[in-house]
């Protein structure tokens, strides 16, 4: 099995109603369970820094949260992003398979 890391961008829709916003949460965390022993950090508010100095927006496509994960291929797991709520509100998943070092 190899680890993979899910990295979702943007997604920072807001809801109409605190019933919709409820009804999401429960969709992401049933999706969630769906994908077994992983690991999950969300995040708030991020500053970016490069050469220039320090921006307070969080850059063109501001980090929302990791998920780490492990899976036999990269297939099997863009088909476990393809399912997730997170691209439903406007964000984006990023896929990538981390390195043996």
């Amino acid at each position: 099995m190899a680890k993979f890391v899910l990295s979702y961008h943007g997604g920072n829709k807001g809801f109409k109603t605190k019933e919709e916003g409820q009804a999401h949460m429960k969709s992401w965390m049933a999706w969630e369970a769906s994908l077994g022993d992983v690991t999950s950090m969300y995040f708030g508010k991020s500053k970016t820094v490069s050469a220039e100095g320090i921006a307070d927006d969080g850059g063109a496509n501001p980090l929302s949260g990791i998920t780490i994960l492990e899976a036999e291929t990269m297939e099997d797991v863009l088909e476990m992003a393809k399912k997730c709520p997170h691209i439903n509100i406007g964000g984006t998943i990023e896929v990538v398979q981390a390195m043996k070092m």
